[in-house]
């Protein structure tokens, strides 16, 4: 696996996990929507994830949750280019979680230093809106699109077709000369998969390997998580936490969650008894 992940100003040694912190200005996410809609609760929210040890910002303009609707690059921009400007030094990289080139060009000359790209930089242009950059990258599995992604789930081979679908969009990143430590890979928890299928990629993490491509997950709060537990949204904090141990556990370099404080102080007790690194 590669040590070292390049994303805009910064660069990260990834022995050790990684937390990104969501920051969603949406008025419909499936967790938080309208939560943090307007520019000053949206900054306010991504200062304490900073404070609560978030090594990364995740900021999303529109949701990405089943059956959502698409929202125009026009109204995307309006919630996020107050953001990312209000937090362009706050000394932590800024990622956003959008699939439009438009935007990505947009919120990178804005002082973005990541696209998060549920579409794995497939939709004409996404690649070449980054290629010339010095922007991280996340390419992430989706079988189809957010408002139809849960209609069809038939895999023949789920661990497979996952990498094979990952491994040949980082490959698509390359041919446009993408320098490869700018890349991590997503295997798109709850994205046109069961719960069932959820946990088989989650037990078999390990396995799903692409090259030295680091992986970035994100289950928190997620429905797999309130499928097992019982719990509504506002309640699924621990089984998030357990979520996020199990996929570092079994590779994941970064993990993407709602609630930092909590996530940080879990893997600081894992880091102790797995690795030895008790203050």
């Amino acid at each position: 696996m590669a040590n070292n992940f390049l994303c805009g100003r910064f660069e990260f040694d990834l022995e050790r996990p990684l937390v990104m912190g969501i920051v969603n200005t949406t008025p419909d996410s499936f967790s938080d929507g309208g939560a943090h809609d307007d520019p000053d609760s949206a900054i306010a929210h991504a200062r304490k994830l900073i404070a609560d040890g978030a090594s990364i910002l995740d900021i999303g303009g529109e949701s990405t949750r089943p059956g959502a609707p698409e929202v125009s690059e026009q109204d995307e921009l309006a919630r996020l280019l107050p953001v990312v400007e209000g937090l362009r030094d706050c000394g932590v990289p800024l990622s956003i979680d959008t699939y439009k080139p438009g935007v990505m060009r947009a919120v990178l000359d804005a002082g973005a230093d990541m696209i998060n790209d549920i579409y794995g930089f497939r939709l004409p242009g996404a690649i070449e809106a980054v290629a010339r950059t010095r922007c991280g990258l996340c390419v992430m599995h989706m079988k189809g699109e957010p408002r139809t992604m849960q209609d069809d789930t038939t895999y023949a081979d789920l661990l497979g077709e996952i990498g094979i679908f990952l491994g040949a969009r980082a490959q698509k990143l390359r041919a446009a000369w993408v320098d490869p430590r700018r890349i991590v890979l997503d295997p798109g928890f709850g994205f046109g998969k069961t719960t069932e299928q959820n946990y088989q990629l989650l037990r078999r993490l390990a396995s799903l390997r692409v090259s030295s491509y680091p992986l970035l997950v994100g289950l928190s709060r997620k429905s797999m998580i309130g499928n097992v537990t019982g719990r509504p949204v506002g309640d699924r904090l621990a089984g998030s936490i357990a979520g996020a141990l199990a996929c570092v556990a079994r590779g994941a370099s970064i993990v993407r969650v709602h609630d930092v404080a909590e996530t940080v102080d879990a893997l600081k007790i894992w880091q102790a008894v797995e690795q030895g690194a008790a203050a």
